[in-house]
């Protein structure tokens, strides 16, 4: 379980990068001539939040102090957090939204449902993956299997999609802006990452990641949160050239914590057509 500590400390680092992200002239502040940081200091962000610079700091620093909705919400508006950044702030700097029975205390999913496995299988030319709130590839389809990796000869416990866009080449090679595809699921990852604060799984896994991919530290700093980044891809395929895909990503309704990732070919592109044709080889 994630100590209480643990989740102080992804607060502080989460509010002195959205801090450092925000220049003072945007907000009506003068720069001033002695900035030694970029972005805003303690004292700017707590006169725009109406807050004492005392209690901010204690806040930023990680201090176990009671935080109330009024005083979240003026802090998010000051440092022009948007609706997930927000959800996010709450998750770490409160018990507001998790209650008795919260999702804190839900098993991993490992399976998908038939209906799932259905539409895997009708998505026939959108390359499609499910994972769940790790980010543990549990479901895909054959258009998957061929624009990433055969995800069946990688082993179960190494199934995680994060890790696999850090350590396998061909994923790395695939993407023409790798960071930018990373970022979009580093995103998705921060959201699991603040609704479930008390998964000590999540700190030992961004530890080990971060140990051995410094890139994975750096851009894991960037505190990027998002539910369901909608982002246009190109791929160069090692096989089949240039593809260009728009990224959905939906989360399964009701008592699991799926995500599905649908890659779907842009219209007026040759990317289905491309798609086809290496299905076709490899069937």
């Amino acid at each position: 379980m994630l100590s209480n500590q643990a989740k102080l400390e992804a607060l502080s680092a989460f509010l002195k990068s959205k801090r450092s992200k925000i220049q003072p002239q945007s907000v009506g502040l003068p720069v001033g001539t002695r900035r030694r940081t970029p972005g805003l200091r303690r004292e700017e962000v707590s006169q725009l939040a109406g807050v004492s610079t005392t209690w901010y700091t204690w806040l930023e620093q990680g201090r176990d102090i009671k935080v109330s909705s009024t005083v979240l919400d003026c802090i998010a508006s000051a440092l022009q957090l948007n609706s997930d950044e927000r959800n996010y702030l709450y998750n770490l700097a409160s018990e507001i939204n998790p209650n008795p029975a919260s999702p804190q205390q839900k098993e991993v999913q490992t399976k998908i449902s038939p209906s799932l496995e259905r539409i895997l299988t009708e998505l026939k030319y959108c390359p499609t993956i499910i994972t769940d709130r790790h980010c543990q590839i549990v479901g895909w389809n054959r258009a998957a299997a061929h624009v990433f990796l055969d995800f069946e000869q990688v082993p179960n416990e190494q199934r995680n999609l994060i890790r696999l866009v850090f350590t396998r080449k061909e994923l790395r090679s695939l993407a023409v802006n790798w960071e930018h595809f990373v970022k979009g699921f580093l995103a998705i990852f921060r959201v699991y990452y603040g609704q479930y604060v008390r998964d000590g799984w999540y700190n030992e896994f961004i530890e080990e990641m971060s140990q051995l991919h410094p890139e994975f530290q750096s851009l894991w700093e960037e505190s990027q949160v998002s539910t369901a980044p909608e982002v246009l891809i190109e791929f160069r395929h090692a096989k089949a050239g240039k593809m260009l895909f728009n990224l959905t990503s939906l989360q399964v309704q009701g008592s699991t914590d799926l995500r599905c990732s649908v890659y779907t070919p842009v219209e007026d592109s040759s990317t289905e057509a491309k798609l086809k044709r290496l299905m076709e080889r490899g069937s």
